[in-house]
């Protein structure tokens, strides 16, 4: 397979969490050309400094809700989109439901009908929080998917919509993220790991709801994500399917006690109002490692970094 199908990439939402670290971590082998494209609603100006230098970026400040995508991927001559642009945050999306349904579907439809029309292939990253709660191990081929939040109820209605598009020639792949965990410079701390380092750090007790312990879920590692973003560029991987994308499930007890090896003085405080999602599942990954992915990730390496990262203010 050739490379030079995907020289000019536009990334939308690239100055977030993961798209900070994305637009840092692309294969220079691949890519020529970046358009980091986001709304700076969050303020993250300083995801844009020090880029690579060996890339050529432009950034575009607009909405997807209002931008003219077949213009941008005409001029530009875009080859590939992916599509990080969300509204995120699961635990609070049930006060802005509207809002989420508006950005993270209605958003996602426009950027694909654009795509679908110019030829242009597109990346999207959903969430294995459409599963929602699950009695056994699940895979790509769960049949009862139950997303209970707005966030999730919006993902997978984006995943439903692409996988409709397949028969009108949209090229595209879906890719369930695990929650996120690791440092990068548009770093949130609204996900479990990075909500805990945060307490932790700032000798805060740790909030956990009190039957969420033993809680199973999966997590995705941000290097891991690179890697796999760039091992589907690579490959041209374009092709229609939905993978489930994890470095590991892990349960808020072993990411607790994972925190105490490096704060050992960490402090827990137990409530009754579930402050986190409070769904519990497992996740097997086995369709994308048998496309030949393993991740690599640490959970411990990945936390001792942004302790690191953080050591300026941590109080213990």
């Amino acid at each position: 397979m050739s490379k030079k199908h995907l020289k000019k990439i536009v990334i939308t939402g690239a100055l977030g969490h993961i798209g900070s670290r994305l637009i840092r971590s692309l294969s220079q082998e691949q890519i020529e050309k970046v358009i980091i494209f986001d709304n700076l609603t969050t303020q993250r100006y300083a995801s844009l400094f020090d880029l690579p230098k060996n890339l050529q970026f432009k950034f575009l400040e607009d909405d997807i809700r209002t931008a003219d995508f077949k213009k941008l991927f005409a001029s530009e001559n875009i080859d590939a989109v992916i599509h990080l642009a969300a509204l995120t945050d699961a635990a609070n999306s049930h006060e802005r439901a509207k809002e989420v349904m508006d950005v993270n579907f209605e958003g996602l439809k426009r950027v694909a009908n654009a795509c679908g029309e110019a030829g242009v292939k597109l990346f999207f990253p959903s969430t294995t929080s459409v599963y929602g709660s699950q009695a056994s191990v699940v895979d790509e081929t769960c049949a009862e998917l139950k997303p209970q939040s707005p966030y999730a109820e919006s993902k997978l209605a984006a995943e439903q919509y692409l996988l409709e598009q397949k028969s009108n020639g949209l090229q595209f792949i879906i890719c369930r993220f695990g929650t996120i965990f690791g440092y990068s410079v548009g770093m949130r701390f609204h996900t479990v790991v990075n909500k805990f380092l945060w307490q932790a750090v700032n000798g805060l007790p740790l909030t956990v709801w009190k039957t969420a312990w033993q809680q199973k879920r999966p997590y995705l590692d941000l290097n891991d994500c690179m890697r796999a973003v760039n091992f589907i560029l690579e490959r041209d991987l374009f092709d229609g399917e939905i993978y489930n994308m994890l470095t590991k499930n892990f349960a808020v007890k072993d990411i607790v006690e994972t925190i105490k090896e490096f704060i050992p003085n960490l402090k827990i405080e137990y409530v009754d109002s579930p402050i986190m999602n409070q769904l519990s599942y497992d996740v097997n990954d086995n369709k994308f490692r048998k496309l030949g992915f393993l991740p690599q990730g640490i959970l411990g390496k990945s936390i001792a970094e942004t302790i690191d990262k953080l050591e300026g203010v941590k109080t213990q």
